[in-house]
């Protein structure tokens, strides 16, 4: 297991301000832990599809950021490398709220299950997705932007 020092909540939380995409769409973390993260997003007009439901996209991103929070909680950077939703109901009562649980991880792997319940707590969608687990600190990598790394040569 990598042995990066685990962030605080309030590191994490300010951590993931950064995520624009999620802060466009309205979503704070209410909660953080390790492995386990909470996060909530208003359902406004801009959150609905054309039949007046949550937008699958706007459920996703909701979901998404939970899951990076549990999966990044413990220290080391966690990157996704495959993620499904299931939309179970429609949501259209908010705020939406996103619990994520990481429910196993080895030193290479991350796999956290994450339920969306809407405003009245009927469960309107389950997410699941599994990270890769590099060696490289969070709070490190938190001060530094990330260089594009270059190309690999195919071994001969």
């Amino acid at each position: 297991m990598p042995t990066a020092t685990a962030p605080s909540p309030a590191f994490l939380k300010r951590f993931f301000k950064r995520d624009r995409f999620a802060a466009l769409a309205g979503i704070r973390l209410l909660e953080v832990g390790p492995g386990r993260a909470v996060a909530r997003m208003p359902l406004t007009a801009a959150h609905l599809n054309g039949v007046d439901v949550a937008q699958g996209g706007a459920l996703f991103t909701l979901a998404d950021l939970a899951f990076a929070v549990a999966c990044n909680s413990r220290g080391p950077v966690a990157l996704a490398v495959e993620v499904g939703i299931s939309f179970v109901a429609p949501a259209t009562r908010g705020p939406l709220t996103a619990t994520a649980r990481e429910v196993t991880r080895s030193s290479r792997l991350s796999r956290v299950e994450v339920e969306v319940r809407d405003g009245g707590g009927e469960l309107v969608a389950l997410f699941h997705g599994t990270a890769y687990v590099t060696r490289e600190s969070l709070v490190e990598a938190s001060g530094q932007p990330r260089r594009p790394r270059a190309p690999r040569r195919p071994r001969r």
